[in-house]
């Protein structure tokens, strides 16, 4: 049964976004990643080929879209200022749009914290999510290309998220479309766990699938250096999820000899997620109606808590979000998309979460 629903979810999700049907195509970069991975999911579950190709054909419209200036903008052409033919050989080199409904702000406008959220421009951590979702297509397909525009993704945003700070390194939280100006100056707060560990994991497969790009290296050791581990802790639902997948992420790294630069990382992600936890339940914030809650932010932290001691804290929410009188309201109808496709990540985490041995399409075709 968990599989129907994710399938009707993503199959919804497909076509009221235009990716298996002549609806325009609205791609939103964080979104689109979870959707990647669940259709992953469902071809590693079921063997139907089908759901492979939604998935690549998910990560060709978000390159030719994302990696692409909006339609409304001046520019043309990929984002990176690549011609044509490198750009097709080489979509992530630039990085990838929002996907937001407005535009960027532009360099004369004043910054306008409320309206800013609904302006386009490149995430970090979106891009980070990107870069997993392409690793596992690459551990999927066995096409080495996909992790190589992963590493290529993880390259462009070190060099423009990454800047000196009265001494040292930090990052900023948002930049314009092109990389060439930050537009929210604050780093946010797990921006660099997520750009050591995605890099540290990128460097793996690319080991494994023998391919060739750029070395992540000094990107890895300017994430560490960064790293602040007494300060991981956060009472954010989606924050706190994050911490529990980065907690497995970092055990299969340690696994591998791979965690060698910060010996402490996993005890501390472990340390951080779990007093995280304990503070937002005791907000009791999971017993509010439906109407006072934000499911993706919920959602976030239930696919975190899969595997984990905490799973019921974590089946609870899906069960909440799979009853349909809990989806019938603004809260819900009016962030569907990325509600619908989180939703569906919970009932079918493997794709979001597992690491897949290498050709399991070859295997299955």
């Amino acid at each position: 049964m968990p599989l129907v629903r994710a399938d009707q979810f993503m199959t919804a999700f497909a076509a009221r976004t235009g990716l298996s049907s002549a609806q325009p195509p609205r791609r939103y970069l964080w979104t689109d990643a979870f959707a990647v991975c669940n259709c992953l999911g469902l071809f590693h579950e079921t063997g139907d080929r089908a759901k492979l190709d939604l998935a690549l054909r998910l990560v060709d419209q978000v390159h030719h879209t994302l990696g692409k200036h909006r339609a409304d903008d001046r520019r043309r052409g990929w984002i990176s200022g690549l011609a044509d033919a490198n750009g097709e050989a080489h979509p992530t080199s630039g990085g990838l749009r929002i996907g937001k409904p407005r535009q960027e702000r532009s360099p004369a406008e004043p910054i306008d914290e409320r309206l800013e959220w609904e302006r386009d421009g490149q995430y970090f951590h979106y891009l980070t999510k990107w870069m997993h979702a392409l690793d596992q297509v690459s551990r999927v397909t066995g096409e080495a290309r996909y992790n190589l525009w992963a590493r290529e993704l993880a390259e462009a945003a070190w060099r423009a998220f990454v800047h000196a700070s009265d001494g040292g390194r930090r990052m900023y939280w948002k930049m314009s479309i092109d990389l060439t100006r930050p537009l929210v100056f604050s780093m946010g707060q797990h921006d660099p766990l997520d750009g050591f560990l995605t890099a540290l994991e990128l460097e793996t497969t690319a080991i494994d699938a023998g391919t060739h790009g750029p070395d992540l290296s000094a990107a890895i050791a300017d994430y560490a250096k960064m790293l602040d581990l007494s300060a991981l802790a956060t009472d954010d639902p989606l924050g706190i999820g994050g911490l529990f997948v980065d907690a497995a992420r970092a055990a299969r790294l340690s696994a591998r000899g791979t965690l060698t630069q910060l010996p402490g990382l996993l005890a501390a992600i472990q340390e951080a997620a779990r007093i995280g936890l304990a503070r937002y339940l005791s907000r009791r914030e999971l017993h509010a109606p439906a109407t006072h809650r934000l499911a993706f932010r919920e959602l976030g932290l239930a696919i975190g808590l899969t595997d984990t001691r905490y799973a019921a804290v974590g089946d609870g929410i899906r069960e909440f979000w799979l009853d349909p009188a809990n989806r019938a309201n603004r809260t819900w109808t009016e962030h569907a998309d990325i509600n619908e496709v989180m939703l569906a990540t919970c009932l079918v985490p493997q794709g979001f979460l597992r690491v897949f041995p290498f050709t399991v399409a070859a295997a299955a075709s």
